[in-house]
């Protein structure tokens, strides 16, 4: 059963309500039921302890945070920055190499709803993740396929092919012929080798637009006490950008 209602306390704390037929228990206390199904999106409900909490629809960032993991996923920074460095529209035909728990390509399905993402892995096991992270989202325009695109691509004239990768030079040349003209290609490579082996692979006709690491710090805001938390999101990879020219 899916998530329904989302609940938060003070401090962002959520409780995710899969069921508003039964009562909701959490560290603050219970709320019944019938309070679950009468309240509107941004009631404020009380548990029986009298902790006040918001009550409201979850959105898609809401149900991600909630997907199954069995492969690391990307971080959501490095997410975003394929995002706006390629500019996904909503008609895209998406390629997504390397699927692990499908985290990359779900988030893919959702901004390309008008479109087609496909996705592959060698592994059953990430195949079985994948498509349970697909159901949760109801995603319906995604496919999970075991399919090993070093060998190719099953399908051509993609607007973005997404590689993670152990060997991401290996799919680079079989990537630009499943590109359209103006379609980008980007690389996630944990590790500098890796990453400097798919640049100097990149063949004629596609073009090395930037490599990026993205170092994440974020801070404590409190009255006047304002520093950077102890704990920042550091190295994760390198995301190597690539355009099909010609």
């Amino acid at each position: 059963m899916g998530v329904k209602k989302i609940l938060v306390a003070d401090g962002g704390r959520k409780f995710y309500v899969s069921d508003t037929g039964k009562d909701m228990h959490t560290q603050y206390g219970f709320i019944k039921s019938k309070e679950l199904q009468d309240a509107k999106d941004g009631d404020i409900l009380k548990t029986n302890t009298g902790k006040d909490v918001a009550i409201f629809t979850p959105s898609f960032i809401d149900l991600y945070e909630k997907i199954k993991r069995q492969a690391q996923i990307i971080p959501l920074k490095d997410i975003g920055l394929i995002i706006s460095e390629t500019g996904i529209s909503p008609d895209w035909k998406i390629f997504d190499s390397g699927s692990g728990s499908g985290a990359l390509s779900c988030f893919l399905a959702h901004l390309a709803s008008k479109g087609k993402v496909f996705t592959y892995d060698i592994r059953e096991d990430h195949m079985a993740i994948c498509q349970k992270n697909i159901d949760l989202f109801e995603l319906k325009n995604i496919t999970c396929s075991i399919h090993d695109v070093y060998t190719g691509f099953p399908q051509k004239n993609a607007d973005l092919i997404t590689l993670d990768l152990p060997e991401p030079w290996l799919a680079v040349n079989h990537a630009k012929e499943a590109l359209k003209i103006g379609g980008f290609l980007v690389s996630y490579s944990p590790s500098v080798p890796q990453m400097a082996d798919f640049v100097n692979s990149i063949p004629q006709g596609l073009v090395h637009l930037k490599t990026i690491e993205i170092i994440e710090r974020e801070w404590e805001v409190s009255g006047r006490k304002i520093r950077p938390k102890t704990a920042a999101v550091g190295h994760s990879g390198f995301l190597t950008f690539v355009r099909r020219v010609s």
